[in-house]
């Protein structure tokens, strides 16, 4: 789960991560007011689920109180990054002398939490990552002691602190990592991390992603959630309880099972497809669900084919096969679909589907391979 910026900086906040005076806003009059308080030299910055905000026009530095309103009426109510700006943060301007990254991700691949920094701070951190790997500095950190002394003040020195300012670099470290563990996140990162002109380190954005499946823990937490900003299809996936996560391809998948749809997903892309989303329907799916799952499906307007990959065990083939055929009836069905039915009732399931368009395959790599072709308008009669 995505939370704001302004969310995340007060969650630190709470840790003793300083921040410089912010407030939200959800007028233009309302920024100008803000403005005024706050010195009238800001910075005006869209509330928005989306990366890139400062070269899209969603941060924009205000020398007047009338500066900040104009800057907050080219964002309010406008799209930046496909989503709709309807609140955003003024916050008193920093003069700064160097802007550093602080940062602690999930690591997947050592089973920590790595705490990273660099010297290079307020650009993406994953075009350094690509461009110049070595200005990034990493830790692994050990759950049962957590980030160490020792660890925080070599990353400080590593991006170039010296004297008090690693005491303070230690202490803003060790409360992103506190606070990384009691939110459940799976990414917390300060960028940038400001060396202000007299030498204090002050922190200026925050972006904090909560791990979905520990929000039944975090109630707190989890009423953060913004769903208008975020994608409909998956809001609506969540709703009916299945697992759909958008992607850029044209491939339209439906699978039973998180590790078949991961094969289902690297089979398209294998034989020279790409799939448009990850959708999971589970184990033991009501057939409402798998009705709210294809229309999910279909109402992407970039799938030009469908892919349903069912191995059924709890699921039954032929559930599976009568709601798409209650689609087919209804005119629902845009696209070519492609079928692949294993196990529990498939027989009766292809019984279902025979005499309709949909195109039966017998093994996973020649669905793959009959949706490529569908979708790239090739005919597979």
């Amino acid at each position: 789960m995505n939370t704001h910026e302004y969310q995340a900086r007060e969650i630190l906040a709470g840790y003793g991560v300083p921040f410089p005076p912010a407030k939200l806003a959800f007028t233009a009059a309302e920024v100008e007011r803000v403005a005024r308080e706050l010195g009238g030299h800001v910075f005006v910055k869209a509330q928005i689920h989306a990366g890139g905000r400062g070269k899209a026009g969603g941060i924009k530095r205000a020398d007047s109180p009338e500066e900040a309103r104009e800057a907050a009426l080219a964002m309010l109510g406008r799209t930046i990054r496909d989503r709709m700006v309807r609140k955003v943060l003024v916050v008193q301007a920093v003069y700064l002398a160097r802007e550093l990254y602080l940062g602690a991700v999930l690591d997947r691949s050592l089973q920590t939490v790595t705490v990273m920094a660099s010297a290079q701070g307020g650009v993406d951190i994953e075009q350094v990552a690509e461009a110049a790997p070595e200005a990034i500095v990493r830790v692994s950190t050990d759950p049962l002691y957590g980030l160490a002394d020792y660890q925080a003040r070599s990353l400080a020195r590593a991006v170039g602190l010296s004297g008090e300012q690693v005491q303070a670099f230690r202490d803003i470290a060790q409360a992103l990592y506190r606070a990384f563990w009691d939110c459940d996140a799976t990414l917390l990162e300060i960028n940038p991390l400001g060396v202000t002109t007299t030498g204090a380190l002050v922190a200026l954005d925050a972006k904090l992603v909560i791990d979905d499946n520990a929000l039944f823990r975090r109630p707190g937490l989890a009423a953060l959630r913004d769903v208008e900003q975020e994608d409909p299809a998956e809001v609506e996936a969540q709703r009916v309880g299945v697992q759909y996560v958008r992607l850029a391809g044209q491939i339209g998948c439906m699978v039973n099972g998180a590790g078949l749809a991961m094969a289902t997903m690297d089979t398209i892309h294998l034989v020279g497809g790409e799939p448009a989303n990850f959708l999971d329907i589970g184990g033991g799916a009501r057939s409402d669900q798998i009705d709210a799952a294809l229309r999910i499906i279909l109402r992407d307007p970039h799938v030009r084919a469908m892919l349903i990959n069912i191995f059924g065990g709890i699921i039954r083939c032929d559930m599976v096969a009568q709601a798409l055929v209650n689609l087919l009836a209804q005119g629902e069905v845009r696209v070519p679909v492609v079928v692949r039915l294993v196990g529990t009732k498939a027989a009766e399931g292809r019984a279902l589907l025979a005499g309709t368009s949909v195109h039966i395959a017998d093994s996973m790599v020649e669905a793959a391979q009959m949706a490529v072709a569908l979708a790239a308008g090739e005919d597979q009669r």
